[in-house]
């Protein structure tokens, strides 16, 4: 039940990675015919995925993440473009490798102004155009939030900076494959994503850069990556996100219809538990996320008795579960700091069944109720 912080790799893409660790095992930057072949699944890999969001294979560059994906197309562009402004939009709920980059901008001179998502989740599109100045250089908004699952209006943000010719970028890592995505009819300018979160393996992702949008490298070495990103690339790693991109782009419509039905079953029942809120607009979600919070208890003791059930859940975003700090993204949507520690998110994945949320529930129930007595805020 916590498959936005990550998901088993499939069998299909291992079948598809194997050969790559030991028999085609070349780099792809060599001349002779191991190298050869290296570079020629590299391409056409990088042709899959450009394929799947509408986009030209030379746009896409390959990284090590989502949060690398998400350093350079913030950065890069900032450092790049200092002569023309030095302002910066966001969100105050983006994930941390946005508000991180951002934060360290604020220490080197730039400006960032973060928009307030409503009590729903959702950014108004018109308070990035308020916002906007002759020195604003770039809007980075992600698709969807990966804590409470809402689905930004990206193509609405995407026509507004195209209007005042100002770059956008969108942090897709939970919506690649999940939701559809085309770059020129969504506007987007820059976009990131990672490969772990549709059941390919860690440490592969990539970012797509719209062909004419000046951007310096991140890391610095041998040129790879069209002289972008260098370092040897993970070609394993490469040919296995190609491949579950493949996969999770066909099964797109019919897992969300199956998703959204076991999350709507387990928004039904929990919501039904006394003192319990959900967080995030109730429509304009992903399919496979349901957020709460419970009243008076702390969501940490949630998890670790959903754990000791055999239950995997979150409080607040995987990243920074470690953190005694609320969630940012409850308190941006107005919680009490309070009410932000007695979070729990459920993500449904692939191996998710009905049985799995009947369980779930019951269990869910039980914790809350045996919380609850011992609550010392819990009225008696």
């Amino acid at each position: 039940m916590d498959h936005a912080a990550t998901t088993p790799v499939r069998k299909e893409v291992l079948v598809e990675m194997h050969p790559f660790f030991s028999d085609n095992f070349g780099n792809a930057s060599s001349l002779h015919e191991f190298g050869r072949k290296a570079k020629e699944v590299l391409e056409e890999s990088r042709k899959k995925i450009a394929g799947i969001i509408n986009a030209m294979p030379e746009e896409i560059i390959f990284t090590s993440g989502g949060t690398e994906s998400d350093n350079m197309a913030i950065k890069e562009i900032a450092f790049i473009n200092k002569n023309k402004g030095n302002h910066i939009i966001t969100s105050s709920f983006e994930h941390h490798a946005v508000l991180n980059t951002c934060k360290f901008l604020e220490k080197n001179g730039f400006k960032v102004d973060y928009i307030k998502p409503d009590k729903n989740g959702i950014i108004n599109t018109k308070d990035i155009e308020r916002l906007i100045t002759k020195r604003t250089i770039i809007v980075s908004i992600m698709h969807s939030n990966n804590e409470i699952g809402t689905i930004q209006p990206i193509e609405e943000i995407g026509k507004i900076c195209k209007d005042k010719k100002i770059i956008f970028h969108t942090d897709a890592v939970q919506t690649f494959c999940k939701l559809p995505i085309d770059v020129k009819k969504m506007n987007i300018d820059l976009l990131s994503a990672s490969c772990h979160k549709i059941y390919g393996p860690k440490g592969v992702g990539f970012l797509y850069i719209k062909k004419g949008t000046k951007i310096a490298p991140l890391i610095h070495g041998g040129e790879q990556e069209f002289g972008l990103r260098s370092g040897t690339e993970n070609i394993s790693g490469i040919v296995g996100f190609a491949k579950a991109a493949e996969l999770a782009n066909k099964e797109m419509n019919s897992e969300n219809i199956r998703l959204k039905k076991l999350r709507d079953m387990l928004i039904k029942d929990i919501s039904k538990i006394p003192g319990t809120r959900l967080n995030g607009h109730e429509i304009q979600r992903l399919a496979n996320n349901a957020n709460f919070s419970f009243k008076n208890i702390e969501g940490e003791a949630i998890v670790m008795l959903l754990d000791k059930a055999g239950i995997a859940a979150s409080t607040g975003s995987a990243c920074s579960t470690k953190s005694l700090e609320p969630s940012h993204v409850l308190l941006a949507i107005g919680l009490s700091p309070m009410e932000a520690h007695g979070s729990l998110r459920l993500t449904l994945g692939k191996s998710t069944t009905e049985e799995d949320i009947r369980y779930t529930l019951i269990q869910l129930k039980k914790i809350v109720s045996k919380l609850r007595k011992i609550s010392p805020f819990e009225e008696k």
